[in-house]
């Protein structure tokens, strides 16, 4: 008997989550962005982002009264106890908006729906799901990605990363890790035998 399943998608920044994601898209699974999803709740205005604004100082808006994300993640990133408090004002709406999501991709008739989450442990969705997948990648390849993706310092980078919880976590509590080391054969391959773990659990033979 077929059923519906929730896979987590998650790993440390700069692994590649948001290119593995698009290419288990490919397989037919619907994917909900965390990050997304995240940027919808503080827009201007909102309840969260006034609970920031009270966390992280005024700052941390534009003059137009829009969230400024690079001061944000200067503040919140800065220390592991910075970061968690960001965590508490925004994971609770998060959770409830991607849950939601996922609802409403079962209804569309998805039989497997990706939330690519990079805090999926710390915002407890892990234990919505039902296959955690994590994407690795070296430091120094992460860094990299990091700071061309972010146009950030190295520093600045480093710091984000520190902040994070580290590959060895991931490898004892998922059920899958992908290795991204820009090798994009040896990532489809990967991905593959991922989208065979997913058809499994669908049809039931791995559960």
């Amino acid at each position: 008997m077929r059923r519906a399943i929730v896979v987590g998608l998650t790993g440390t920044t700069g692994s590649g989550k948001s290119t593995v994601a698009e290419m288990l898209k490919k397989y037919g699974y619907a994917v909900i962005d965390a990050d997304k999803i995240a940027s919808l709740i503080t827009e201007k205005g909102s309840p969260v982002l006034k609970k920031l604004v009270e966390a992280f100082g005024a700052e941390i808006l534009n003059e137009d009264g829009t969230l400024n994300r690079k001061i944000l993640a200067e503040r919140a990133f800065s220390t592991t106890h910075n970061t968690l408090m960001l965590n508490s004002i925004t994971h609770p709406e998060i959770i409830r908006l991607i849950m939601k999501k996922v609802q409403g991709e079962f209804f569309n008739g998805y039989e497997a729906v990706i939330i690519d989450a990079p805090q999926l442990f710390e915002s407890g969705l892990d234990k919505k799901c039902n296959f955690l997948v994590s994407v690795s990648a070296s430091k120094a390849t992460r860094l990299k990605r990091i700071m061309e993706r972010d146009l950030i310092s190295v520093e600045a980078a480093k710091r984000r990363m520190n902040v994070q919880l580290d590959d060895s976590f991931f490898r004892q509590n998922c059920d899958v890790v992908i290795v991204n080391e820009d090798n994009e054969e040896e990532l489809k391959k990967q991905v593959l035998y991922v989208a065979r773990q997913i058809e499994e659990r669908i049809s039931g033979e791995n559960v």
